[in-house]
């Protein structure tokens, strides 16, 4: 039974996650943690770590790390594959479509429409995970005692990093990963 929720689940997010695996990172949230209660916030961060750390498309790693999180490997592949299924068919749908009628100001009018949203679910998505990150949870308000200030600290200098030397997001990942390791492993 938990192979079908899995599958209905992911499913569901694959077929509403238009803008790419960013925007699908809020419905995963959701579906996961309120709607099903399979994995906490903390599981839920360290999966999208994980998803962002390993090659591939974030909304697919996710959906295998959390499948298998949930209900093993065979989970995983379901929820990969219940993830990615709609995509298949709908990207034919469109493609045929789009080809057919591409020249229409409805079908521009749309795509143009649909850009803003798709903006405010990455959006949504990042804020959550530097809410988690920065203050151990995505509730607000705030309070200045809960900062992690280590975190914060590897956030400036891998910004600082990025914006100002053109360092690879691979370093830094492999900058603060090392640091993160050595500093934690002393608190």
């Amino acid at each position: 039974m938990i192979y079908l929720e899995l599958f209905l689940s992911f499913f569901q997010i694959g077929i509403l996650s238009f803008g790419g695996g960013y925007a699908s990172l809020p419905l995963i949230e959701q579906e996961l943690i309120t709607v099903q209660g399979w994995i906490t916030n903390q599981q839920f961060i360290d999966i999208l770590t994980l998803s962002e750390m390993t090659p591939g498309p974030i909304a697919i790693n996710a959906a295998t790390f959390s499948g298998n999180q949930i209900a093993g490997i065979m989970g995983g592949i379901i929820a990969t594959i219940g993830v990615t299924l709609p995509s298949v068919i709908i990207v034919q749908l469109l493609a045929y479509f789009y080809f057919k009628y591409q020249n229409l100001s409805i079908v521009q009018g749309v795509i143009q429409g649909v850009r803003p949203a798709v903006v405010a679910l990455i959006a949504s998505a990042g804020v959550t995970i530097f809410m988690t990150a920065m203050f151990g949870h995505s509730d607000w308000p705030i309070a200045l005692s809960e900062i992690n200030w280590v975190s914060v600290i590897f956030f400036a200098v891998g910004l600082f990093l990025m914006r100002k030397f053109k360092a690879s997001p691979i370093q830094i990942i492999l900058v603060t990963g090392v640091a993160g390791g050595i500093v934690y492993s002393l608190l």
